[in-house]
């Protein structure tokens, strides 16, 4: 569904333009811009692609295409990660980030005037995540186009574009927690999200964090962009997504990028998939409860062990991605009890377990990709959102979209994963839940098809790229 229309083509081919595509190595960020770069490339043999991340990312990133003829107008280059000799890494995850974002802008003009000399080609045009925002700076000393990529949806990228207003109508700290039930109905689209559902470092929490200070200077600058990708779809008809095109110059909706561009097919080792069809044997209900809350979040040991009571008081059959290291947070015995039921595994095809008709609810954090994953499949879902955007999402999901609930009280208790299974699998909101989500894959679908918007759009990016000069 993410090919292009077989008779497009590129308006203006030219041998001598050299893109400069610059990852944030954290996180799940590199590999969908890395999948970006691969099909721009495809398109346009001519074009050089430098891609440029940490050596470890890169090793990630590349490492996908091991079974893939890497296209040879791609060469990634590796950039250093900012952490210095003898380095022991003291428990907090964002030094890392800090580090390598302080020493990435001499870094990376280092490693491009580097692939310039190799490649005897001077950069046409830089493409990088967003959160690298002094990007900007330097196409701009260099005269060229920034096309910075928003890894997720249009909601989460409002906030901060709108985080000055915000902090202006509502106050912050503690002001902010007194109002923090009130709507945001003064940023348009908002109306349904609440302050509490609004990342950390915009009103409440640490706004002295750098990533909470990387955010809000990303937003500021992106005015400056020749165009701004996100991961989203204009058929969800979001006024949000209607307001940000008239403030952003060339707003490109490439589609969520998990579907759109998903990373090589992995085996399903723990034979996910020949358990769930024997589960379907004998009827066609789709009850099984598919849970993980991906690589970075992490339940606390009480909240793994209440989520586990639950699956049991329950009776539902289950699979569970759980990795090996917080297995010790079960509770006793439930490793054997559960045998009959579920499933425990430390990896699950996830996109291929959605589509699975066996499916009927997806218990997770609310992430982006699992999210949008959800919705391709028309399955409902279950969140415990943990930090960034999660909240935010979450709130899409139950109070705008209406295909899924937040754990009440936003923490994992026994008691409420047994209420929100008995409402999705066999209450009237469930069925009004499942509707709703059949009709949102539906829009997706349109998206993403061969001749969607986020397909048209894909033909824009490729229209900058060609044309940059």
């Amino acid at each position: 569904m993410s090919n292009l229309s077989p008779n497009y083509n590129p308006k203006s081919s030219n041998d001598q333009l050299h893109v400069a595509v610059f990852a944030f190595p954290f996180a799940t960020h590199a590999t969908p811009l890395f999948n970006i770069t691969k099909r721009l490339a495809s398109f346009a043999p001519t074009i050089i692609f430098s891609f440029f991340s940490t050596n470890e990312s890169n090793n990630k990133t590349f490492l996908g295409c091991k079974d893939e003829i890497l296209l040879p107008n791609i060469k990634a280059y590796d950039v250093w990660d900012g952490m210095p000799k003898g380095y022991v890494f003291n428990g907090n995850p964002q030094e890392p980030i800090e580090l390598f974002m302080v020493s990435a802008p001499g870094s990376l003009r280092k490693a491009v005037a580097e692939a310039e000399e190799e490649k005897g080609r001077k950069v046409s045009c830089m493409i990088g995540d967003s959160f690298l925002w002094f990007v900007v700076e330097m196409a701009e000393e260099k005269g060229v186009p920034w096309v910075p990529v928003y890894m997720s949806e249009e909601h989460s990228l409002a906030v901060h574009f709108y985080t000055d207003l915000i902090r202006e109508k509502i106050g912050i700290q503690g002001i902010a927690e007194q109002r923090k039930d009130e709507l945001l109905e003064f940023v348009p689209g908002m109306s349904k999200f609440r302050v509490r559902d609004l990342p950390d470092g915009i009103v409440m929490g640490n706004f002295g964090s750098f990533f909470s200070k990387m955010l809000h200077q990303m937003a500021q600058v992106l005015p400056r962009a020749a165009a701004v990708c996100v991961s989203t779809c204009a058929e969800l008809n979001s006024a949000v997504l209607d307001d940000l095109k008239s403030k952003l110059p060339n707003l490109l909706c490439l589609g969520p990028l998990s579907l759109m561009m998903p990373p090589p097919k992995t085996p399903d080792t723990n034979n996910c998939l020949v358990w769930l069809d024997k589960q379907q044997e004998g009827h066609n209900k789709a009850e099984v409860v598919y849970v993980s809350f991906g690589s970075i979040a992490r339940p606390s040991p009480s909240e793994i062990a209440a989520l586990a009571q639950g699956l049991e008081a329950s009776g539902v059959k289950f699979i569970w991605s759980l990795r090996d290291d917080l297995k010790e947070h079960l509770p006793h015995g439930f490793l054997e009890s559960s045998r009959k039921n579920g499933m425990l595994v430390s990896w699950a095809p996830q996109t291929d377990i959605l589509a699975h008709d066996a499916v009927g609810v997806f218990i997770t954090h609310f992430g982006h990709n699992s999210v949008m994953e959800s919705v391709a499949s028309g399955v409902p879902l279950i969140g415990r959102p943990f930090h960034g955007e999660q909240m935010l999402n979450g709130r899409l999901v139950e109070a705008v979209w209406e295909i899924g609930l937040e754990v009440e009280g936003g923490v994992l208790t026994k008691d409420g994963v047994v209420k929100s299974l008995e409402k999705i699998l066999h209450g009237d909101e469930g069925k009004k839940m499942r509707e709703n989500v059949s009709g949102l894959r539906s829009l997706v679908e349109k998206a993403i098809s061969s001749k969607g918007s986020c397909n048209e759009d894909f033909k824009k990016l490729l229209e900058v790229v060609n044309k940059s000069c």
